[in-house]
């Protein structure tokens, strides 16, 4: 056999070199291109290098649902096939918000992502430093799919002195917060009709008459104690739920939503005081009558769910996440009212933007893998079903008329993973269809809810930032949990001298310190708007 000559041996090297370069490039760019779908502007962005195997750790809200484990392999194996990714989720349950929140941040942890609104921290953090900055350049990379639908506004709404440091949900959950109650207590309470909260009186009569196993308000420690208290000031002032650099167990600064002019308020001075005293009469009134749990501090069992087993006549929530409640109540026989939480002209403040997305923390070491991941569990409807709903034919099915329904022998009470209770919050809902379980009058309520809602309110795209305040804020968190708490269940002997007392600590926690800052950054906000 004849050997080669020198010559052609080198051009058959050369090309067979040259063959095999352009294949791993093909390969590559195949991959890549698939992880990411169409890239804006034309694909003249370039393509993310996932060739290294990431790990991303990150935190949502609240508790894993009991088919999470196999809800988060389903995810991470989709993720790792598309970008090389997987995801180590915890939870922050609602009860330690305040305390471990800020303290993952801070204390520099492994952390590469967390959930992040307005109410939690958001302006906070970010000021504080505690968020990574999202560039335009790195979100039209690694975020095709949201830079195609997100509405441009969306992107200015998130934005803290100029720059973006949250991942805003695609869809503008309008939401109010409500009660439910039970028809058949209304029944026996001579009531057709509840318009606000404060009518609620023969209801939670009727309940402590008629049925002994149960408890009229039957509050947890974390999401449910104040809330009563905060629908019950909606009747005179237009409170939303949380003060200037607080949560919602908080005393501090406030505004109402209802005035125009977002003249600045201590909750302890006039109108709030007076809209307070008459929220904490009210409370008072019914837990000395038995109408409220004796020690709402020690039960970590949300309203809702006590609702569900009957041991609870109201549940508290929001038009979103209490949807699976009023099912899993009417799929055994119990007839669900609800009663909208509404300012005193009769409207809800709304922020659709900024009231949920995910930030990445500014220590992480993958920002772009974060990026990648959230733009499919985000906008891909594949992934959205699967972190909203779980496991096709397993925690739902698509139903013959098209709508969302649940498999043969699931009910919403047995569901392992109902909608909406995973803290997958900013998913683009949008995507989504009905369910098909939906009680006739959660769907007349979701129709009133466009009515109800506005953002035409003075302080809509304000944040504070709270950095000068931060120890007297956290002083107020304090004083609160000690002397405010009890006023919201009603657990006082004379509500005079609770707010006596509660004042006195907050003016010594730094209060009036808190409201000179936010006073002076409200105006600079408002000179800007003029």
């Amino acid at each position: 056999m004849r050997k080669p000559k020198k010559k052609s041996m080198f051009i058959l090297t050369l090309l067979l070199s040259l063959a095999m370069l352009l294949s791993a490039c093909a390969g590559s760019n195949n991959q890549t291109n698939n992880a990411n779908g169409n890239k804006p502007d034309g694909g003249n962005t370039s393509s993310p290098d996932n060739q290294k195997e990431v790990v991303l750790k990150g935190y949502l809200l609240g508790e894993a649902p009991k088919g999470m484990p196999e809800v988060l392999a389903a995810l991470n194996k989709k993720l790792k096939k598309d970008i090389n990714t997987t995801i180590e989720l915890n939870y922050i349950g609602w009860g330690d918000v305040q305390s471990k929140y800020p303290l993952l941040l801070a204390a520099g942890e492994d952390v590469d992502f967390i959930f992040s609104a307005e109410w939690n921290y958001y302006a906070e953090q970010a000021n504080k430093g505690g968020f990574y900055e999202l560039k335009a350049e790195d979100i039209a990379k690694n975020m095709p799919k949201k830079s195609a639908i997100l509405d441009p506004a969306a992107w200015d709404a998130v934005k803290i002195e100029d720059k973006i440091f949250m991942i805003p949900g695609s869809s503008a959950d309008r939401s109010v917060f409500v009660a439910v109650l039970r028809k058949d207590i209304m029944a026996e309470a001579g009531l057709t009709e509840v318009k606000r909260f404060s009518e609620l009186g023969p209801y939670l009569e009727a309940v402590k008459k008629n049925h002994p196993d149960m408890i009229g308000l039957n509050l947890d420690s974390q999401v449910d104690l104040p809330t009563p208290y905060q629908h019950l000031m909606r009747d005179k002032i237009g409170y939303r739920g949380a003060p200037f650099g607080g949560g919602p167990l908080a005393q501090g600064v406030a505004y109402d939503f209802g005035d125009p002019t977002g003249k600045i308020y201590s909750m302890v001075d006039e109108p709030y005081l007076s809209a307070q005293k008459y929220a904490a009469g009210i409370m008072k009134d019914w837990y000395d009558k038995g109408y409220i749990n004796k020690n709402p501090y020690s039960n970590k069992i949300r309203s809702k769910d006590n609702f569900v087993e009957g041991k609870s006549a109201v549940a508290f929530g929001n038009t979103i996440d209490i949807a699976a409640t009023m099912e899993a109540a009417e799929a055994k026989g119990i007839e669900t009212y609800l009663v909208p939480s509404l300012m005193t002209n009769g409207k809800a403040p709304f922020s659709p933007w900024v009231t949920q997305g995910i930030s990445i923390a500014a220590n992480s070491k993958n920002p772009d893998r974060v990026m990648q991941a959230f733009d499919l569990i985000m906008e891909d409807p594949s992934y959205a079903y699967l972190a909203y709903y779980g496991i096709e034919g397993q925690n739902y099915i698509i139903t013959g008329d098209g709508k969302i329904g649940l498999p043969e022998g699931v009910t919403a009470a047995n569901n392992t993973y109902p909608p909406d209770a995973a803290g997958f919050w900013f998913l683009n809902k949008d995507l989504f269809k009905p369910m098909s379980t939906w009680p006739q009058s959660y769907i007349d309520h979701r129709e009133k809810v466009k009515d109800y809602v506005t953002d035409d309110f003075v302080y809509n795209g304000f944040t504070f930032d709270s950095d000068k305040v931060k120890t007297q804020i956290a002083n107020l968190a304090n004083a609160s949990t000690q002397y405010a708490n009890p006023i919201y269940i009603g657990a006082v002997k004379n509500v005079d001298k609770a707010f006596e007392e509660l004042a006195e600590n907050l003016k010594s926690a730094g209060l009036d310190k808190v409201k000179a800052e936010v006073q002076a950054q409200a105006e600079a906000f408002l000179a800007k708007k003029k």
